[in-house]
């Protein structure tokens, strides 16, 4: 079973407190909602202390034009992209030793908060000594869904080179995407809610050579993933492509859909694993909010202390979009586990759909 040897994340370096935020939001939408005292308490209950962005809150309050908003995405997203791969790769919390560009085969990337022809991949080689016939594998649109998607490919390439190392790397900077003129509620709710994050995840194969390089006695052995897709539902999130940018949909819907969608699918896929869902000892979930986690809780019967560490990182960061789950995965691996714990990561996205993969601590006796 493939293994996730290494996470890292980089801190964005604006940090906006919640209150501060809420008080921009009354200003720019006072105008639009006659009611926006009450429609502001979004911010107050989603249990988001603060989050942080590429630029300063100055920005926002600006026009900016679809090209401007991009050449600050490629050219931050793949800046603090370098500082997460190399914090990944320099580890002291999970790796013996600092391991080298030069020894990673192949890089998955994930973001869907701008567009980069060629994909920021490539422009991160050029900032680090990867080797030049490294496997670069893009990946754009799975927004909130693409951390747990970007580690299943990974999780898929190491099983098919079982000597290889991956990276994989989740990079969004949604504050890019805000739009100060779109008065609708889905825009009122994504600035309650989205922030900008990266993250990095070193994985590798069965007969990697640095698999001995793991500092911790247990580490996280991937045993199977499953994508899954709900027909015809498009419009439940994602990106509404305009002149302007990127305009946010995300439909009131969603923690209803987790509520009702999400059990069966879970249910079905680890009774093919032969795991019962009292066998999960920790719960890795994309936190897409205050209710989507409740909904979380409902669909899978789990109790808060299983959404704690998501929680946390909501806390603290926001939600994130892809890297997100990163946050989540490098909080529970930076605990003590025993052998033979499991654990499900889980995230939802764009499609309507659903990204999970059973985790297994491996490792030595205790």
């Amino acid at each position: 079973m493939p293994a996730i040897l290494s996470v890292a994340t980089a801190d964005l370096p604006h940090e906006l407190p919640q209150h501060q935020t809420m008080e921009f939001a009354k200003e720019l939408f006072s105008e639009s909602f006659h009611d926006i005292e009450r429609l502001l308490k979004v911010f107050a209950n989603g249990e988001i202390r603060k989050r942080h962005f590429s630029q300063p809150m100055e920005w926002f309050k600006n026009d900016h034009t679809l090209g401007e908003r991009n050449r600050c995405y490629i050219e931050d997203a793949t800046t603090y992209s370098v500082t997460a791969i190399e914090s990944c790769l320099k580890s002291n919390t999970f790796l013996k030793k600092s391991i080298q560009p030069t020894e990673i085969d192949a890089i998955v990337f994930v973001s869907s908060t701008g567009m980069s022809t060629p994909s920021l991949d490539a422009r991160v080689m050029n900032k680090l000594p990867f080797r030049t016939y490294t496997k670069r594998i893009p990946l754009w649109g799975l927004g909130c869904a693409g951390g747990a998607a970007g580690l299943s490919r990974g999780y898929e390439y190491c099983l098919a080179y079982p000597e290889s190392a991956v990276l994989v790397v989740c990079v969004e900077l949604c504050g890019l995407t805000f739009q100060k003129d779109d008065h609708s509620k889905s825009n009122l709710i994504g600035t309650s809610l989205f922030a900008d994050g990266v993250a990095c995840a070193l994985l590798v194969g069965d007969e990697s050579p640095l698999l001995k390089e793991r500092k911790q006695k247990q580490y996280v052995a991937i045993q199977s993933t499953q994508s899954t897709l709900m027909p015809d539902s498009e419009d439940v999130m994602g990106w509404d492509v305009q002149n302007n940018g990127l305009n946010v949909v995300f439909s009131r819907s969603i923690p209803s859909i987790v509520s009702n969608w999400l059990e069966p699918i879970v249910t079905d896929y680890l009774q093919q694993e032969n795991v019962d869902l009292e066998d999960i000892d920790a719960f890795i979930a994309h936190p897409g909010g205050k209710k989507v986690l409740e909904a979380y809780e409902k669909a899978l019967k789990f109790s808060s202390e299983k959404t704690a560490l998501s929680r946390l990182v909501l806390s603290e960061y926001g939600n994130m979009s892809s890297p997100t789950v990163l946050y989540v995965l490098k909080a529970c691996m930076e605990q003590e586990h025993e052998r033979g714990e499991k654990g499900l990561i889980a995230a939802l996205g764009p499609g309507f759909c659903s990204e999970m993969l059973l985790v297994e601590w491996r490792g030595e006796e205790s």
